[in-house]
């Protein structure tokens, strides 16, 4: 019973089939070959648009070479203060940046409040030299409380952001599992909105181990500057297409938006059940594959008694995060262990 993260979880077998298809004879590095192209038609044809992709091995990665590529040293990004970026990333983007700053922003649930960014994108002072001024807009979806900012919520924050001048980030950890929510277009939840680049996630979903960097309309231009970056960093796979091929097979079918479902189903069932148990409420909406949970301290060792693991946040809640393999027979028996101590 274990929903540590989704992370922890296993490969899906039709990622590990394609990594051994492509590792058959040689084939170009750095990303010439073909399966790197397929990958990227793939996405092209997923978002509906033009794109430029790079391939990464890790989130943190992804997320501070993408906003490298937006934030100049002496400018800030404006984020949550519960944002990846913000509290799990090690200083990642203000090092890839070379000094960028990330200014803090509250809200309920992990999304940043309306009011909050408007009065940091009002106090933007570019002439001011004694203050850094933003330059850049990060948002997260699913956010790190595992709840979904809504299509008007996103258009209305991108909107506010573009008419500053501010570039837009999309940390899409758990992008599908959004989209699943939303039930709406890959195209409708990025591009269409006006982000300009999203790191596009697949380890959490099924993935070995591969993150996208999406570069949208005018940003395509700047991947030669994305390929400095990343080589310079220590970030530019000499065999690529053995993240290629994950991507490719993550993507193909609709298996990824699939997975997603699954986990999203699984956090549904058991988010339900976590209700219903005396004492015990939901710390943040069920947007995704998250469950944040306030439990009493009885039930939740009645758990880890009965050979769960689960990680307690920071708010005083449990979180407990499902994965595409999550078994409901793990779900029932998570909520017996906790049904019979109530």
């Amino acid at each position: 019973m274990n929903f540590t993260s989704d992370t922890s979880a296993p490969a899906h077998p039709a990622v590990l089939e394609a990594l051994s298809r492509v590792n058959d004879g040689p084939a170009p590095s750095y990303g010439a070959d073909e399966a790197s192209a397929r990958a990227k038609a793939a996405l092209v044809e997923i978002f509906e648009t033009e794109l430029e992709v790079w391939l990464c091995g890790s989130g943190t990665a992804s997320n501070a070479l993408s906003l490298s590529l937006l934030c100049p040293p002496t400018s800030a990004i404006l984020c949550h203060a519960e944002s990846h970026i913000s509290c799990d990333e090690r200083g990642a983007v203000e090092f890839f940046t070379g000094g960028g700053k990330l200014s803090l922003l509250p809200g309920e649930h992990a999304r940043i409040d309306a009011a909050a960014l408007e009065a940091a994108i009002g106090a933007i002072k570019r002439d001011f030299v004694h203050e850094t001024p933003a330059d850049v807009l990060s948002l997260t979806n699913l956010t790190e409380s595992g709840a979904a900012y809504s299509l008007d919520q996103l258009s209305a924050h991108i909107d506010r952001a573009k008419a500053a001048g501010l570039s837009v980030h999309l940390d899409g950890a758990r992008f599908a599992n959004a989209l699943v929510t939303l039930g709406c277009t890959p195209a409708q939840a990025s591009w269409r909105l006006g982000v300009d680049v999203l790191t596009f996630g697949a380890t959490k979903n099924g993935g070995l181990g591969c993150e996208a960097i999406i570069l949208f309309g005018d940003m395509r231009a700047r991947l030669p500057e994305l390929h400095a970056r990343a080589k310079r960093a220590g970030h530019m796979p000499a065999k690529m297409r053995f993240l290629a091929a994950q991507l490719e097979a993550y993507l193909q079918d609709g298996l990824w938006l699939e997975l997603a479902r699954a986990a999203n189903a699984a956090a549904a069932r058991l988010a339900d059940g976590l209700a219903r148990i005396p004492g015990a409420s939901l710390a943040h909406p069920v947007d995704g594959n998250e469950v944040f949970a306030f439990l009493p301290q009885e039930t939740a060792e009645a758990m880890l008694a009965a050979g769960a693991s689960f990680y307690p946040w920071l708010d005083g809640s449990y979180r407990f995060v499902c994965a595409w393999n999550t078994q409901e027979a793990d779900v029932e028996a998570l909520l017996d262990a906790a049904r019979e101590r109530a």
